[in-house]
């Protein structure tokens, strides 16, 4: 007797994750799932789909993704990643969580239950990222363990907290602990470490890592036991310096991922699907790739029901007419081809942003002209440390627009405390006015830089007043804004009116500064990270990586 099932797409040229080829198969789909592999005599289908020697892969996964620095909802942004061939992505809701704690990990799961897209979360390890840090919220062991019963939760987040690890600090060998005996495992965060240090993270079972910047520290990992994600977002553009360490003897543990990519970017430019692009344009042959944007990520994460076009697997699908430039004819969710879906973010009324600070408050004296400076690594988010003597006004620095450096203040906004932190940057070439943003990684207090106290202060007001967001001014005016009213990290906008917004801020920032060489809005976010070297700022001071410790902005 003949069964009936869903669909059967034929004469198309099936990736085989297994061996990384391509075959000529037909698939079989019922009730969302791959149910048959070949020539099947015992099935029938309702509905034939003709694949005209097209390639089918397995839909992209997205190993390791901030959703906030995309700037828009989790809803929003489904509708650009499915467009592009994710239909799974593994999300870390750190930076709302740094604001909110778990009424913002909740809001973000409500939020993505909207949408077709698989929005698999693992829990922020680090909120505070470091017991000093002033974010909005602390969450213990005792306050993210009630979370793993949500059926999307799937483990611990990056744990970036060296020093809490290698001294088996209670709370992290808890948290970790606890997402092992829910049967998920703990992502790690390794930036900057020796094979030393990443193995004593292996050592408390941490077992992926997404930080690795050279073909030498992907093989570090590999050889401590890492799957390894390589990355290739808005700032962080690792892929082309890491993809040489990639081969078939080892590519079975290495994924893709864009861990903090803006939604221009993402939509413009591509997600997973420029990773593999990327891949490809570098030698590394297309079934491979596909492997790794897939089948990989999913092995990486314990996602034993996707990654793979074969029986038992969901039916996540993309149809290519081209490998090579990932030309996605379309794409199929759970055994249904999508369409265009309509959702609006899930409401936010809350404001995040709470603090005094006032024009005085940027004055900055100085006894000596020599300083320890923060110097910008284009399109990285580490930095370099520079000392060096700068420009002051009796006493006072200002800017110093010749040398490029600039003041740089970020501001405590979730409990108004009234600390702020004052120091120099280099490298962002505005030549007159200032940017602010409530996007500043993982305590997202407000940060702002510019080269004057006017331009500086009218922005932090800026973005102040709309409740959190991106501001561009000049002489003291507001040249544009753009609101992040979901906890000053968020739009609430629908994705295409955000990026308009972000196009406006922008165009903003090209009229006050000769950068053309990255993005100043992830960059600035960025620098105000004491877990990533070298050098950062705080609301609390200058904070030296290399030292773990506070230095001062006169250089001894």
């Amino acid at each position: 007797m003949m069964k009936l099932v869903d669909t059967r797409i034929q004469n198309g040229l099936v990736l085989n994750v297994f061996t990384r080829e391509f075959e000529p198969q037909t698939l079989w789909l019922d009730k969302g799932k791959i149910v048959s592999v070949g020539e099947n005599n015992q099935l029938e289908a309702k509905t034939v789909i003709e694949a005209r020697n097209q390639y089918l892969v397995p839909g992209f996964i997205d190993a390791h993704v901030h959703i906030e620095s995309a700037m828009v909802s989790p809803s929003e942004l489904a509708k650009v990643l499915l467009k592009h061939g994710v239909t799974t992505i593994v999300t870390d809701p750190h930076e709302i969580g740094n604001v909110m704690g778990t009424q913002g990990i909740e809001y973000m799961i409500e939020d993505a239950r909207q949408t077709p897209l698989d929005v698999r979360f693992m829990l922020p390890s680090s909120v505070p990222c470091v017991p000093f840090d002033h974010s909005g919220a602390v969450l213990n062991a005792k306050d993210l363990k009630p979370l793993y019963r949500y059926p999307e939760v799937n483990g611990l987040a990056e744990v970036m907290d060296f020093p809490a690890v290698a001294s088996q600090s209670h709370e992290i060998m808890q948290k970790i602990k606890d997402a092992q005996e829910a049967g998920y495992h703990a992502d790690g965060h390794g930036a900057g470490l020796t094979p030393e240090q990443l193995d004593t993270y292996r050592q408390v079972g941490i077992d992926t890592d997404h930080e690795a910047t050279s073909v030498q520290e992907v093989k570090d990992r590999l050889s401590a036991g890492y799957y390894v994600f390589l990355r290739e977002g808005t700032v962080e553009r690792d892929i082309e310096n890491t993809i040489g360490a990639v081969t078939e003897s080892n590519a079975q543990r290495l994924a893709f991922c864009t861990d903090d990519k803006l939604i221009t970017d993402l939509d413009r430019e591509g997600s997973i699907d420029y990773c593999i692009q990327l891949a490809i344009k570098h030698g590394v042959r297309p079934e491979t790739a596909f492997t790794m944007a897939s089948f990989n990520a999913a092995t990486s994460h314990k996602l034993n029901q996707t990654g793979a076009l074969a029986t038992g697997y969901q039916a996540d699908i993309v149809f290519l007419d081209n490998l090579e430039d990932v030309t996605i004819d379309k794409v199929m969710k759970n055994g249904e081809i999508l369409s265009e879906f309509t959702t609006q973010p899930a409401q936010f009324s809350e404001s995040t942003v709470h603090h005094n600070f006032k024009l005085e408050d940027l004055k900055m004296p100085l006894s000596s002209d020599y300083c320890n400076v923060i110097q910008i690594q284009p399109n990285h988010i580490v930095t370099d440390h520079l000392q060096t003597h700068v420009k002051l006004d009796n006493g006072q620095f200002n800017s110093d627009i010749d040398q490029d450096i600039l003041k740089m203040v970020v501001i405590e906004r979730h409990h108004n405390l009234g600390t702020y932190g004052l120091g120099l940057v280099k490298g962002f070439e505005i030549q007159n006015g200032a940017v602010a943003i409530t996007v500043a990684h993982d305590s997202h207090n407000l940060v702002a830089v510019g080269t004057d106290d006017d331009s500086i202060n009218e922005a932090i007001q800026a973005v102040t007043e709309s409740g959190g967001g991106i501001a561009v001014t000049q002489n003291g005016k507001v040249l544009a804004t753009m609101p992040l009213k979901i906890a000053g990290l968020m739009s609430a906008k629908s994705y295409q009116e955000a990026q308009q917004d972000l196009d406006l801020v922008n165009q903003a920032y090209q009229k006050i500064s000769t950068n053309r060489v990255f993005d100043p809005f992830i960059t600035l976010s960025f620098l105000t990270l004491p877990v990533i070297p070298s050098i950062k700022l705080t609301d609390q001071g200058l904070y030296d990586f290399n030292q773990q410790d506070f230095i001062s902005v006169e250089a001894k």
